[in-house]
């Protein structure tokens, strides 16, 4: 069986996102277990800094999450870049991403290309991922179909 390129970086990148001192808290109580994690308590409350989807890090780490996530956002890019077929990365790519918008059930690639960050002026520019989408399309039907 072959390496999936994507599926292997996104471990990578989220081993990492794993590691970053940070946490995701929805109440209180999982707010003041947070705090802990970071060694802090609730009095310093003034050290952290509200990020994306509930989550919390330290002011003073903001600027490090940042630089992070933009790393991981030129890692993607520059493997799509890399791939000129459309039939490696890219479609590995679409291939996991589809399958996990459940694209075999819903014949949707939208919610695909959202979380990929992929717009239609992206697709347009980079003909292979036009390619590799479709490559993927007809092999998440088949893994549906015949699984």
């Amino acid at each position: 069986m072959s390496t999936n390129q994507y599926q292997e970086m996104r471990n990578r990148q989220q081993a990492e996102i794993n590691a970053f001192p940070m946490f995701f808290a929805f109440n209180k109580q999982q707010f003041a277990e947070g705090m802990r994690t970071l060694g802090l308590s609730l009095s310093d409350t003034c050290q952290m800094c509200s990020i994306f989807g509930g989550g919390y890090c330290r002011k003073s780490d903001a600027a490090k999450l940042g630089e992070m996530l933009a790393r991981h956002r030129k890692e993607l890019e520059d493997a799509i870049s890399s791939d000129k077929t459309g039939k490696g990365f890219i479609f590995d790519m679409f291939l996991q991403e589809l399958e996990n918008h459940e694209y075999s059930y819903t014949g949707d690639v939208q919610e695909a290309l959202d979380a990929l960050g992929i717009t239609p002026q992206y697709m347009e520019a980079m003909p292979q991922l036009m390619t590799g989408l479709s490559l993927a399309c007809n092999k998440a039907m088949q893994h549906d179909c015949f699984g």
